[in-house]
């Protein structure tokens, strides 16, 4: 499951008895060796995708962590592109990697519930954040989203279809899921990270309450299942006013 460069258990028990920011800055040097970064496989696709929607102009990587999804943007973005998290370890991993030319890149610690932009971006992405947040904080976070968009912008994340009941990827996360709950009732400060919190379905509505238009695009690159539903599909929400 993890590289030789990755965390030990010892680490990852470390970090799962910490707060969420907390267990972020003790990961961030071998985050980029564990399953928890986003692959370069889904990065690729994403960035294929607003290829052909953009360029842009001014992006921000919503939870950036290390960095991968400033990549993409550096991709379709002219201008510039900025990464928020509000991990400073993770941040720090980031910033230490090498870019040159443009577009600019710059690097933000903030809380992205309590984002400190005015609407100065076209492109907001963000990769595998969402379990960071609990339900009731999401159509807050959508919110934020849209405050930071000039009108037109765009919001685009990825989404993977969810494993179907029975089959063993479905009990890993719900055993997962099961596992942080537990953690969460009998431990302080709590750590949110649940895999199946975030479904398709309410997100489509809490965005439309937002102020956003919702185009789902499927990602090709990763095929289609058996009742001919993508695999993953990439949510592309537009501000509308």
């Amino acid at each position: 499951m993890f590289s030789p460069e990755g965390p030990t258990l010892r680490e990852l028990a470390v970090q799962a008895l910490s707060s969420v920011e907390r267990g972020y800055d003790l990961l961030a040097p071998k985050f980029d060796h564990t399953p928890f970064r986003t692959p370069d496989s889904v990065l690729c696709a994403v960035a294929k995708a607003l290829a052909r929607t953009g360029p842009y102009d001014d992006g921000l990587d919503l939870c950036c962590g290390t960095g991968a999804g400033v990549d993409v943007l550096a991709e379709v973005c002219r201008r510039s592109v900025t990464g928020v998290d509000f991990s400073a370890g993770m941040l720090d991993v980031a910033r230490r990697r090498v870019r040159t030319g443009e577009p600019r890149v710059a690097w933000v610690r903030a809380d992205a519930r309590a984002l400190p932009f005015a609407p100065a971006f076209d492109l907001v992405v963000s990769f595998g954040a969402f379990g960071h947040f609990l339900p009731r904080e999401v159509p807050g976070l959508f919110a934020q989203v849209h405050s930071v968009l000039r009108p037109g912008g765009c919001f685009a994340f990825p989404v993977v279809a969810p494993p179907r009941p029975g089959s063993l990827a479905y009990w890993m996360l719900l055993g997962f899921d099961t596992v942080m709950r537990v953690r969460n009732a009998v431990w302080r400060p709590p750590f949110v990270m649940y895999y199946r919190a975030f479904r398709l379905g309410e997100a489509h509505r809490e965005l439309a309450r937002a102020g956003f238009r919702v185009e789902l695009q499927a990602l090709p690159e990763f095929g289609r299942r058996r009742d001919g539903s993508p695999r993953v599909r990439m949510v592309v929400a537009r501000r509308t006013d």
